[in-house]
This record gives C-alpha cells, sequence and structure tokens, in this order.
C-alpha cells in the first residue's frame, strides 16, 4: 500500500517512475501490410495504429534525428529521419516508421543535410492518405 502512496504521489507531482520511451522505438512497434490502392492501382505499406500507438495521439512527441533537405511549397515542412540519408527510407530502404512529417510552428533556420536536430510537436497519425507520411507532427518547435 505504501507503494501504491508514492507512485499515485509522484504521478501527482507530473514525474513518472518509468522511463520515457524513445520516439523512434515506439514508431518501430507499428506494424505495416502490403495493400493495393483502387486509386492508381500500386500496392503501398499501410500501418496498423494499435492502441499503445494511438495513445501518443495528439500529445507532445520528441524526436531527435537526421534532417533530409527536400524542396517543399510550405517553407515550415521538414523530413525527419532516424537514419542519415545514405540509409533513409527513401534512398537507403529503411522502414516507413524511419521518417516522419513535421510541421514546424515557425519557418525553421537553414539545417545541413543529415545536420541531427531535435524536434518537438503533436503526434498525428494517418493511415489513409497516401500523399502524405505515416507520422506526422505539427505544430514542432526545435530543441535546442
Amino acid at each position: 500500500m505504501k507503494h501504491l502512496l508514492i507512485l499515485i504521489a509522484l504521478y501527482g507531482l507530473g514525474i513518472s517512475p518509468v522511463a520515457e520511451a524513445d520516439g523512434w522505438d515506439v514508431l518501430a512497434k507499428v506494424k505495416f501490410t502490403e495493400k493495393l490502392n483502387k486509386e492508381d492501382n500500386s500496392y503501398y505499406l499501410y500501418p496498423f495504429f494499435d492502441s499503445r500507438i494511438r495513445a501518443y495521439e495528439g500529445k507532445d512527441f520528441e524526436l531527435k534525428g537526421h534532417y533530409l533537405p527536400m524542396d517543399f511549397d510550405d517553407a515550415r515542412l521538414i523530413i525527419l529521419s532516424k537514419f542519415p540519408s545514405s540509409t533513409c527510407f527513401f534512398c537507403g530502404g529503411a522502414g516507413p516508421a524511419s521518417v516522419v512529417e513535421v510541421y514546424m510552428k515557425t519557418k525553421p533556420p537553414r539545417f545541413k543535410a543529415d545536420q541531427v536536430i531535435t524536434i518537438k510537436g503533436t503526434l498525428q497519425l494517418n493511415d489513409k492518405d497516401i500523399e502524405h507520411m505515416n507520422f506526422i507532427l505539427k505544430d514542432a518547435t526545435l530543441i535546442k
């Protein structure tokens, strides 16, 4: 009973006795299934978001990764990868859970290719729109 009261007190103060999971480890637990997309008659990997990953949706989510340079119309949009560009999802065959679409709150500074940065934003899960990545961070900020 004494231990239970201590745990309740810690949670009440916002202190978790359980270590926070690494964001990339959380994303890596998502299972993907190859399915036919009827719009373009091509096969894509579609994620299945179970309750463990859905628990993170709409909450602050932090990731440390490699900046992948890409041109977008939206200057606030960047791509963050768990791996450098030579081994990223697009170029090197890593899985779709190793890249995240990031919408910064404000226009980010200029990053160098493969520069390691840490960002924090609100996690949005995408299992339908093939025009966007499966993992999206909204209102993201750069962590110094």
